[in-house]
């Protein structure tokens, strides 16, 4: 049995401005744990989550799987902080979903193939984290 996780926050910003936080390095480094992506987003290409935490460095991967301009992207992905195998079987997904809302677009994250319900729950909490970044962020652009 696997687990998902789910996170979506609305941010009252041009869609081009969102997606393009979303998917360029140089934004992503800003909200995200300065962490350096690392894909050319072609579906199938790798992509490489690389940094520092607390004084460790990590280089997590995985392989795009769908890339839809404006609208929704989705990888594969292994944590080396996961404490699993790298197996591609274990890799969990994720996949970024753009809706227009009254209030503005709706950023949603889904992650799935996750091995525990306390891990799916920290994913929760982390991609939460994440998102408020990117509403900060976006607004400052």
């Amino acid at each position: 049995m696997t687990y998902s996780s789910k996170a979506s926050i609305v941010v009252n910003a041009p869609r081009e401005k969102i997606w393009r936080a979303l998917t360029i390095a140089e934004h992503v480094k800003k909200y995200f744990f300065d962490t350096n992506l690392v894909t050319d987003w072609k579906v199938g290409s790798p992509i490489y989550f690389r940094g520092e935490y607390n004084g460790k460095s990590y280089e997590d991967k995985g392989t795009v799987l769908e890339f839809s301009p404006m609208e929704a992207l989705s990888y594969n992905y292994w944590s080396s902080f996961s404490g699993i195998e790298d197996k591609p079987e274990l890799y969990q997904v994720l996949r970024y979903t753009l809706t227009d809302t009254p209030e503005g677009i709706e950023v949603a994250i889904h992650q799935s193939n996750v091995a525990t319900q306390e891990s799916a729950d920290h994913s929760s909490e982390n991609w939460k984290k994440v998102l408020e970044g990117l509403k900060t962020y976006v607004a400052s652009l």
